[in-house]
C-alpha cells in the first residue's frame, strides 16, 4: 500500500509537487488563524453587552452568508483565475478579521463578520487549485493530504488563542494575529512558482503521448475575445488524467492556457462578463443531475453536525463526565480525523478507485457508530464510536468531493466546491434548531435523529450507486 501510495506520488512533476506543498502551508496557516478566535468570539459578543437572542443573530450572520456566497465565490475562481480570487479572498478577509479586532460594540462587530462571511472561501479555492493541477486519480490522495494539514492548524490555533486570552485584551490580540496571518498567506499566494503549473503532464501507464487537442469550457478568460475551439480525435487516445488537468491541449495551446488561468490580473474582463459568465457555471451546475450527490453531503453533514450538538452536555448528563475530561475526549477525536487523510489515498486504491462504493461504506459506517454512541452504556463505547467516526467522516467527505468533482467535470471546479459549502451551509442552518427540538426529548435525541438522516443518505446512495456504475460503465464504452 505504501509501494501504491510512492507510485501516485511520483506521477506528479517535482516542480508542480512545490506549488501544492505550497498549498498545504496555506491551507495550515487558514485554520490555524481561523481557530485562533472561533472559541472567543460567543464570549465577546457577550462582554460588549449582547443579549442571548441578539448573540445568536449576530452569530449566524457569518452561516448566512456563506450560505448565499459559497457558490458565487467558487464560480467567480473559474471565470478570473484561481490566482486572483484567492488574494482577494484572503485580503478582505484580513480586514473582516482587522475590523474584528477594533469590535468595541455589537454594531462593528457585525461589519466585521460581513467580509468575512462574504469572502471567506479561501479553502474551497484551494481544494479548486488542487483539481486543477492533479489528476483524478491523484487527486484523493493530494485532498487527504491538504485535509490533513488544514485540519492540524485548527486544532493547533485553540491552544495559542487560549494563550491569549489570558492577557489583557487578548481577544484584539487573537484579532488581530489572524488577521496578520491571512495578510502572510495572501503574500504567499502571490509569491507561489505559478509557472511550475505550466509543466507538461502525462499518464505513467500510457503507451503513447496524448495528442487530442481539446478546450474544457474553463472560462478562466483574460482577454475580451473567447477562445473557440473543438476536440479532434486522433490514432492515440488522450490519457484521463491528462485531461482531467488541462483536457489534454497541445503544449503550446496548454501553456497560454495557464498562463490565463493563473496570472494575467491586468486582462480581467469586464465586470458584466465576468458576471455572465458566473451566472452561466452556476446555472449549469443547477440544472446538472447532481442532486443525489448534495442531498446525501447535506444529509451526512447535518447528521454529523448533530452528533456533535451537544457532545459535552451529553456526557455530563449521561456519564457525569467534567467538560475537562470531555475536551480531551473532543480534541482526540479531531487528531484522529486530521490524521485520517493519510489514509484516503491507500483505502481508494484498495477499492480500485471505486468513490461510489467507498463512499457507501463510510457512511453506513458513520451510521452505525452514531446509533452505537446513542445507546451507548458507558464512556469506553463512546470512545469506540469517536475513534472510528472521526476516520469514518474524513473519508467520507473527502469521497463527495470527489464524486461531485467527476459528476461535474474540472472546468467547474471552483463551483461545484462552492456549491457544496453552500449545501453544508444549509445544514449549519438546520442542524441546530432540530437538536434544540430533539433535546426536549432526550439528550440522546439529537444523535437519533442523526442517525435516521444518515440512514436516508444511506438507502439514497443505495438507489443511485448502481445508476452511477451503469452511467460509468457507458461513458467509458
Amino acid at each position: 500500500m505504501k509501494n501504491a501510495k510512492c507510485c501516485i506520488l511520483n506521477q506528479i512533476p517535482r516542480r508542480q509537487t512545490r506549488i501544492i506543498q505550497c498549498i498545504y502551508v496555506v491551507g495550515f496557516m487558514d485554520l490555524f488563524g481561523v481557530s485562533l478566535i472561533i472559541p472567543l468570539l460567543s464570549h465577546h459578543v457577550k462582554a460588549l453587552g449582547a443579549s442571548p437572542t441578539v448573540a445568536g443573530l449576530v452569530g449566524s450572520t457569518y452561516g448566512i452568508l456563506q450560505l448565499f456566497s459559497s457558490t458565487i465565490v467558487g464560480s467567480w475562481s473559474d471565470v478570473v483565475g484561481r490566482r486572483y480570487s484567492m488574494l482577494m479572498c484572503l485580503l478582505l478577509s484580513a480586514l473582516g478579521y482587522g475590523l474584528l479586532g477594533m469590535s468595541t460594540s455589537i454594531a462593528l462587530f457585525l461589519l466585521a463578520r460581513i467580509p468575512v462571511g462574504l469572502f471567506k472561501h479561501s479553502l474551497s479555492i484551494c481544494r479548486a487549485m488542487l483539481s486543477d493541477l492533479v489528476s483524478a486519480a491523484e487527486r484523493p490522495l493530494v485532498m487527504g493530504h491538504f485535509n490533513v494539514a488544514s485540519s492540524m492548524g485548527f486544532i493547533l490555533g485553540p491552544v495559542v488563542g487560549g494563550y491569549l486570552t489570558e492577557h489583557d485584551g487578548g481577544f484584539y490580540t487573537a484579532s488581530f494575529t489572524c488577521a496578520a496571518i491571512f495578510l502572510l498567506n495572501a503574500g504567499l499566494v502571490w509569491l507561489l512558482p505559478w509557472s511550475d503549473a505550466l509543466t507538461p503532464r502525462t499518464d505513467a501507464n500510457s503507451n503513447s503521448s496524448a495528442s487530442n487537442a481539446s478546450c474544457h469550457d474553463n472560462d478562466n478568460h483574460f482577454t475580451s475575445t473567447q477562445q473557440n475551439c473543438s476536440q479532434v480525435n486522433s490514432n492515440n487516445q488522450t490519457t484521463a488524467p491528462a485531461a482531467a488537468i488541462t483536457g489534454s491541449v497541445a503544449p503550446e495551446k496548454k501553456q497560454r492556457s495557464w498562463d490565463l488561468d493563473w496570472g494575467e490580473v491586468s486582462l480581467l474582463p469586464s465586470a458584466w462578463r465576468q458576471l455572465s459568465s458566473v451566472g452561466s457555471k452556476i446555472s449549469s451546475v443547477a440544472s446538472s443531475d447532481m442532486w443525489d450527490l448534495f442531498l446525501v453531503r447535506l444529509l451526512m453533514a447535518m447528521a454529523i453536525m448533530l452528533y456533535y450538538s451537544n457532545f459535552s452536555l451529553a456526557m455530563e448528563e449521561r456519564f457525569m463526565l467534567k467538560p475537562k475530561a470531555t475536551g480531551y475526549l473532543i480534541s482526540y477525536s479531531s487528531t484522529l480525523g486530521a490524521l485520517a487523510g493519510f489514509l484516503v489515498g491507500p483505502i481508494n486504491k484498495l477499492y480500485g478507485n471505486n468513490m461510489s462504493a467507498l463512499l457507501l461504506h463510510s457512511s453506513f459506517l458513520t451510521c452505525c457508530l452514531i446509533l452505537l454512541y446513542a445507546a451507548a452504556p458507558s464512556v469506553w463505547h463512546v470512545l469506540l464510536s469517536s475513534t472510528f467516526i472521526a476516520i469514518s467522516t474524513t473519508i467520507g467527505r473527502t469521497c463527495i468531493t470527489d464524486l461531485v468533482l467527476q459528476k461535474g467535470g474540472a472546468h467547474t471546479s471552483g463551483t461545484l466546491i462552492g456549491a457544496g459549502q453552500s449545501v453544508t451551509a444549509v445544514g449549519r442552518v438546520l442542524a441546530p434548531l432540530l437538536s434544540g427540538l430533539a433535546q426536549e426529548f432526550s439528550p440522546c435525541g439529537p444523535p437519533i435523529l442523526g442517525v435516521g438522516l444518515a440512514l436516508a443518505g444511506v438507502v439514497l446512495l443505495l438507489v443511485r450507486v448502481p445508476k452511477w456504475d451503469e452511467m460509468g460503465k457507458r461513458k467509458e464504452a
